[in-house]
């Protein structure tokens, strides 16, 4: 059946819509197999949603691993003056977002595959339900991939389950010269906020 983490799925679509309902907005989404989060609503990105603080309401917002939208969506919604890039390495979500973007009439959100980000682009903010189960040293690569083009002032938003290694993920970026914290800890999941290294590089220049 292949993984949510594959280029192109394997698994025989099957849509289903999901809605997605939170304080300030509500959301249609049509899910399908081989997507993260088929025929639901995923607990973390969620709690994501509920906890973590507003995105800018202008600039560049990145969600890293978007699925079919189910993050990005709302932060298009709630910053309608930014530019949220949904980046996925799944074509069938890819696809399935744009459409969902698109239905929620939303035209701030940017679907791309990861290398189809211009290389000018910063972040002034990354949120990600990251794909733990890709393992830890893809995952690390992952990272350190995208967090270098937060801004200086930038900061990335991550949920992760405490038993899929929250907390080793947390000191792993701190070694990393990412100052990380926990900001929300619910149902087993830790949201955390890593601040931008070059930003904490500039603080301490003399």
């Amino acid at each position: 059946m292949g993984h949510y983490f594959d280029e192109d799925p394997t698994a025989p679509s099957s849509p289903r819509d999901v809605e997605l309902w939170l304080p300030d907005m509500s959301l249609k989404l049509t899910t399908d197999r081989g997507v993260f989060g088929y025929g639901q609503i995923d607990a973390g990105s969620k709690l994501l949603l509920m906890k973590a603080p507003p995105p800018p309401s202008t600039g560049n917002v990145l969600d890293l691993g978007c699925g079919v939208g189910t993050i990005a969506l709302p932060l298009a919604r709630r910053a309608p003056g930014a530019t949220v890039w949904a980046v996925d390495v799944n074509g069938r979500a890819r696809d399935l977002c744009a459409a969902n973007a698109t239905a929620n009439d939303l035209s701030n959100v940017r679907v791309v595959g990861p290398d189809d980000v211009p290389a000018e682009v910063a972040f002034d903010c990354m949120w990600s339900n990251p794909p733990i189960r890709i393992g830890k040293p893809a995952l690390h690569d992952l990272l350190l991939q995208w967090l270098p083009r937060l801004t200086p002032d930038g900061y990335a938003i991550l949920v992760v389950q405490k038993h899929l290694g929250a907390d080793s993920l947390q000191r792993w970026l701190i070694e990393q010269g990412y100052p990380t914290e926990r900001t929300a800890s619910s149902s087993g999941y830790r949201i955390l906020r890593t601040a931008s290294a070059t930003g904490r590089l500039e603080a301490e220049a003399p």
